[in-house]
């Protein structure tokens, strides 16, 4: 397997002041369980803050991420950016097309509709233990890199934005 790129300069990667909303599956526990470690602990060295909702599976992400989004925006505490966790294991049945496809496709229109500074964090796996390595922060850390996408997104943005 190839080893992923990550950014070189933790201070290239610093949003002092961020704060992101963690949206969360539990279908798989153990899994989501490494993915919202990996994303935390991104936070975390980045110099932001976070909130976690957790949804029964993938489909319900966007759903819940929308109505956290607005109950946010609402309160007047809007967040920087979000991020998504959770994992799809493929099984017998186009299940698995159908629950990959559209939790990734509403994800995308909400991000590109909102403009939102968005890390998907979904597993699709064709495997449990594909997953279990990709979640681990400590072999594929994919909940790290999500967040990490989500604050590049969020720095271009107040980049672009002069702040």
């Amino acid at each position: 397997m190839a080893e992923p790129r990550r950014a070189a300069a933790a201070s290239a990667t610093r949003i002092e002041g961020g704060r992101f909303l963690i949206v969360e599956a539990r279908f798989y526990e153990a899994i989501s369980a490494d993915l919202l470690t990996g994303a935390t602990r991104a936070l975390e060295a980045a110099g932001a803050t976070h909130d976690v909702v957790t949804v029964a599976g993938a489909l319900e992400i966007p759903a819940g991420m929308a109505i956290a989004l607005d109950a946010a925006n609402s309160a007047g505490r809007p967040y920087d950016g979000a991020i998504a966790l959770g994992c799809v294991v493929r099984g017998e049945t186009f299940h698995f097309e159908i629950v990959a496809g559209e939790s990734a496709r509403a994800l995308m229109d909400m991000s590109v509709h909102r403009k939102l500074a968005l890390g998907n964090g979904i597993l699709t796996t064709d495997t449990i233990g594909q997953a279990e390595e990709r979640a681990d922060p400590g072999q594929g850390d994919k909940g790290g890199d999500a967040a990490r996408a989500a604050v590049g997104l969020a720095l271009l943005e107040r980049r672009v934005a002069g702040r």
